[in-house]
């Protein structure tokens, strides 16, 4: 590492250079040139220099390329708050939990870590980590979906979404009576909280005693494009939705969308009182539900959630609707 340049670029505060500087590191795996970045740019934010950003992104790359024990020194609460992601989630996105498990001390962000590899494919039945942060199973139940996950890139990310049937024109006939279960509805909507409260989105539901047509019918739309969908499928939109912050919100990881995704379940089919649920059972109880997922026909990108569902046995229906966009 030149020493020399990368004191001129600090003193300079040449954020542009520096992330040049940090690219060049990665390229040459200079991890302990890396991390002289990260600490020479925090010294210099005490000396008032706006450099926390060009710190930030050192972490992210550490995260992201370093080998899994300099990875796992930067995953702990707090870290990378104005990243494109949490660093857990980064550094979940490109070491197994076998490379990451010992270098990770932070409980939290461990077991956020392990919840991220579980969605990744890995089997974590008996791995040491707190069960009071996401409390749910180390291994994918059968009838959950392929998630899709954060592509994590030096430059940027992806946040794939679910690929879903075809949506086809709909008429909605008029809408049913109100309904009284709110619970599902508070659990479906809590998937998008950030997208209303941290950015600049919008959303609301109804519940009502009828269908799930009737239920969007309820939102106002006389013509949508619908379609019915699986129990997967239902549960990968409202996981994508649960995991992202929105246009400007903080990102909050495909484990916390995963987690929304069986509240939002459990509350549907009754099962909120015992969590965590039984896999097979909300599995089984929730394969009777009707699933449609819809949009108003004029979508034109951005951050959407819409869909209803419908509980033919007890005759209740709900549907959201939300967006947010740049």
């Amino acid at each position: 590492m030149d020493a020399t340049r990368l004191r001129d670029l600090i003193e300079s505060s040449d954020l542009d250079g520096l992330v040049r500087f940090v690219d060049g590191l990665v390229t040459t795996a200079d991890w302990d040139g890396l991390v002289a970045v990260r600490d020479g740019c925090l010294e210099a934010v005490k000396r008032g220099k706006q450099l926390w950003g060009a710190a930030q992104f050192a972490e992210y790359r550490m995260a992201l390329d370093a080998p899994a024990p300099l990875a796992g020194s930067v995953v702990r609460s707090g870290a990378g708050r104005f990243s494109v992601g949490p660093l857990w989630e980064v550094a979940a996105s490109t070491h197994t939990w076998d490379e990451l498990a010992a270098h990770l001390e932070d409980p939290a962000t461990r077991a956020y870590a392990a919840h991220e590899r579980v969605i990744r494919g890995d089997h974590l039945e008996g791995a040491e980590i707190d069960v009071q942060v996401v409390d749910l199973p180390l291994t994918l139940a059968p009838w959950e979906p392929r998630y899709p996950v954060a592509v994590y890139r030096p430059d940027g990310a992806d946040f794939p979404e679910h690929e879903l049937p075809d949506l086809e024109w709909l008429d909605l006939a008029g809408p049913a009576l109100g309904g009284w279960s709110d619970e599902p509805l508070d659990a479906l909507l809590e998937l998008v909280k950030p997208w209303v409260n941290e950015s600049s989105g919008r959303a609301e539901g109804r519940a009502v005693e009828g269908t799930a047509h009737q239920a969007i019918r309820a939102l106002g739309p006389h013509r949508v494009r619908a379609v019915d969908v699986t129990l997967a499928d239902a549960v990968a939109i409202m996981a994508w939705a649960g995991a992202s912050g929105g246009a400007y919100g903080r990102r909050r990881g495909s484990p916390v969308g995963r987690s929304g995704a069986w509240w939002a379940l459990a509350t549907l089919v009754g099962m909120e009182d015992e969590w965590p649920p039984d896999a097979a059972a909300l599995g089984a109880e929730a394969a009777g539900l009707r699933f449609v997922a819809w949009d108003p026909g004029d979508r034109v990108g951005g951050w959407n959630l819409h869909l209803a569902v419908e509980d033919p046995g007890d005759g209740l229906a709900w549907a959201v609707t939300a967006t947010d966009w740049h």
